[in-house]
């Protein structure tokens, strides 16, 4: 079977309101994952929260960062993903007990789902709606449908080690499209015959033939996707610094240092009782740096 690259290949319905991606997810996958000890179901899981939020990202105009969680109140804590507008991502997970066995739609019962949107100029904006589905692509639908108010159509898949993902979305009407008020529903239904295996293993380009080959589709460039982290020693101060001076203090009564890892790639970062004080005062600037895999 063909071996996918990390790509994001948009396209739009030329004569329908209608609009699409497909990535496939591999090195990138791997790489956000590879320091973490997570559970199959939960592997898979975040293999298709990563693929949705390359998706979503690509489909918003904006400079900055996308952030994708979903929250419960049971034995799943967190799941979260962040992607960029350069479509690199990181992703973790939360978790309290034994839950390997367990169904994920169990996992996520009472849950939420929450969108941030931080774009680089201009104020944070995010939303909030209950979990309704049993799946990541159900629940991120049923987000779009709610609070977003776009009719979105989510195909997701992974296996843990990579990911899959085919978005489409109606827009609205254009003056010099064809008056064609079937399209939404019969794109849907098209959509809703691609199987897994088919996702998985065939291009971007063969995906569109397989499925929409009576439609006029016009396809962009593919983009690349990457993993990211962007933690820092500064990051990790500024931490400290919002703890305050008290909560550090008590923190190092028995310790001679304090040590951080990052959630994310599991760096390590260590602090010296000088260091982490000083950090309390002013943040991380200018301490020495001491950070390692």
């Amino acid at each position: 079977m063909q071996k996918l690259n990390d790509k994001l290949t948009p396209f739009i319905f030329e004569h329908a309101a209608t609009r699409g991606s497909i990535v496939h997810l591999n090195q990138s996958l791997n790489l956000a994952l590879q320091h973490q000890t997570l559970p199959y179901n939960l592997k898979s899981a975040l293999g298709e929260l990563m693929a949705a939020s390359t998706l979503l990202a690509s489909s918003i105009k904006m400079d900055g960062v996308l952030i994708l969680q979903i929250q419960g109140e049971g034995n799943l804590k967190l799941l979260v993903v962040e992607c960029d507008s350069a479509l690199r991502l990181r992703a973790t997970a939360k978790w309290v007990g034994d839950i390997a066995d367990t169904d994920f739609a169990k996992l996520i019962q009472d849950g939420y789902c929450l969108l941030t949107l931080h774009p680089k100029v201009g104020e944070p904006y995010q939303s909030i709606v209950p979990l309704e589905g049993n799946n990541i692509a159900e629940i991120l639908e049923n987000y779009m449908r709610i609070s977003q108010q776009i009719d979105t159509k989510l195909v997701l898949t992974s296996d843990g080690t990579q990911a899959s993902g085919m978005l489409l979305q109606k827009l609205p009407e254009q003056k010099n499209q064809t008056n064609d008020t079937d399209a939404w529903n019969r794109i849907n239904h098209l959509a809703s015959t691609l199987t897994v295996l088919e996702l998985q293993n065939l291009s971007a380009q063969k995906l569109l033939t397989l499925l929409f080959s009576e439609e006029d589709i016009r396809v962009f460039d593919a983009r690349d996707t990457m993993f990211f982290c962007g933690c820092t020693r500064q990051k990790v101060g500024n931490m400290l610094h919002i703890l305050g001076v008290d909560e550090v203090t008590d923190m190092l009564k028995d310790l001679k240092q304090l040590e951080v890892n990052c959630d994310f790639c599991n760096k390590h970062y260590v602090f010296d009782a000088v260091d982490a004080l000083q950090a309390t005062q002013s943040g991380a600037a200018g301490l020495k740096s001491d950070a390692t895999h």
